[in-house]
């Protein structure tokens, strides 16, 4: 089977990384596939766990970008590619889109933010799980990221829309029951790895 790189985007709490797991494990029945993550599991990325997102405050948004794309192609190089090119389907807890939308929402240039991303693999399929930013601040029970509040999941799910109305992502109903939101996101891999080939 050809490899492929599918990623799932959604606001904090979202329930993204439960519905990548899931979908992780239901394709693991057909075909070779692997779950990873943004922030990933490298040097960069655990510097950005430990010291940016649980920071006291907000570092300054090019920063956060500059750290995640540094990240981001690490992360490629070192994990999604290889496994992609063995015939992988690797599926991402986030990717450029979260730069798109945290940084973008913050008052950065988004072609900026593809220019330091132009060197990042593209993704075969890119899914928004969406839930309003109330649902999710119901959800957060765990401590908050500095990116955890109302006004900036309001600002956030406004880019993911724009991009879901473009067609560069494909939008799942996150409000849904949690075996519902994972039959949607399995439905759409899919019908997307049928339609391929």
């Amino acid at each position: 089977m050809k490899g492929a790189f599918i990623v799932i985007e959604g606001l904090d709490g979202s329930g993204k990384t439960t519905q990548a797991r899931l979908l992780t494990r239901a394709l693991r029945k057909n075909c070779e596939a692997i779950f990873t993550a943004e922030p990933s599991r490298g040097k960069i990325g655990k510097f950005i766990r430990n010291r940016i997102l649980y920071g006291e405050k907000r570092v300054q948004s090019p920063v956060e970008a500059l750290l995640f794309a540094a990240d981001r192609l690490d992360h490629i190089q070192k994990e999604v590619i290889p496994a992609v090119e063995r015939g992988c389907v690797v599926i991402s807890d986030r990717y450029t889109y979260s730069s798109l939308a945290y940084q973008g929402s913050a008052g950065l240039s988004t072609e900026w933010i593809k220019n330091i991303n132009e060197h990042a693999l593209k993704p075969d399929l890119a899914i928004f799980i969406d839930v309003t930013p109330e649902t999710v601040l119901k959800r957060l029970k765990r401590r908050k990221s500095v990116m955890e509040n109302i006004a900036t999941q309001q600002k956030v799910r406004q880019v993911y829309l724009k991009y879901v109305e473009t067609g560069q992502l494909v939008r799942v109903d996150g409000e849904q029951e949690r075996k519902a939101v994972a039959n949607d996101v399995l439905k759409t891999v899919i019908a997307f790895l049928k339609a391929r080939g």
